[in-house]
């Protein structure tokens, strides 16, 4: 506690600063934006931890991304007291949880892909496109062709975007969404499950700005499809949407990528 008082003076005055600004929504025509507490706080932490102010040391920023594991679990444990006694609603939405992962895994392919190629890139498109490149798809990645491979480049780029801007994407376009009057909340939430917690706790806060009246069941039916990503998701991408991935690579890359002959001609196809 002693060691890190500067953190916990830092985010004292983070959160005090993002509650008395509270939530705010701005009104751009098509839809509306809505910002609330937790992205301040999370656009505040980026800037102070910007390498050039020298604010904050290296070790001072790795003890806070402990502590902030740590703060995710007890948020974790706290989405599990709400799970057990609504269990019934969530069996209920038993099939509309389930195919939600099919969502998340085949938008990453299906439209990441191409764009990758298009904008250039070869073997890292494997491993940026085939999931959203959470801990356990690092994991898979690494396992099958190593962490210093091409494919296991462009799953830490996007695990690092991810990282750094994931949080804040996600809870603008959530809320945006929401505002467009035509997908049910319900179904917003479930799509902020995507298998990271600090993106679903962004995306489903600016959902309960936009719904107030259903912000119990936004933070119950995210917290269930995050859950059934994280575990689901692992088996997924082993057995389905990266062999997909590397089958679409091989047939998308002579015809898509910005080089009419790949770079990787000479070498041999993947499995």
């Amino acid at each position: 506690m002693r060691k890190n008082i500067k953190l916990h003076l830092i985010v004292l005055a983070f959160v005090a600063a993002g509650e008395w600004i509270g939530s705010k929504q701005f009104n751009i025509g098509v839809g509306t934006i809505a910002l609330f507490p937790m992205l301040y706080v999370l656009i505040l932490g980026g800037i102070v931890s910007w390498p050039k102010f020298k604010l904050l040391t290296q070790k001072q920023m790795k003890n806070a991304a402990t502590i902030l594991g740590i703060s995710f679990m007890l948020f974790v444990a706290k989405l599990g007291t709400m799970l057990g006694p609504s269990l019934p609603k969530i069996f209920e939405a038993g099939l509309s949880l389930a195919f939600q992962e099919v969502g998340h895994v085949i938008g990453t392919i299906i439209i990441g892909l191409p764009i990758a190629l298009l904008l250039g890139m070869k073997r890292e498109s494997i491993g940026a496109t085939f999931s959203i490149d959470r801990e356990p798809n690092l994991a898979i990645i690494a396992e099958k062709y190593g962490a210093d491979s091409p494919e296991g480049r462009g799953a830490l780029g996007v695990y690092v975007c991810g990282t750094v801007f994931g949080a804040v994407y996600l809870a603008l376009l959530a809320g945006f969404l929401g505002s467009l009057g035509f997908l049910h909340p319900i179904s917003l939430a479930m799509g902020a499950g995507v298998g990271s917690g600090s993106m679903m706790a962004a995306a489903s806060g600016a959902l309960a700005v936009t719904f107030p009246n259903d912000a119990a069941d936004i933070a119950l039916f995210a917290a269930a499809a995050n859950l059934i990503t994280t575990i689901l998701g692992t088996y997924i991408c082993v057995f389905f949407s990266l062999p997909v991935t590397v089958r679409l690579y091989n047939w998308l890359e002579p015809k898509l990528g910005r080089h009419k002959l790949s770079i990787d001609k000479g070498a041999a196809k993947y499995d």
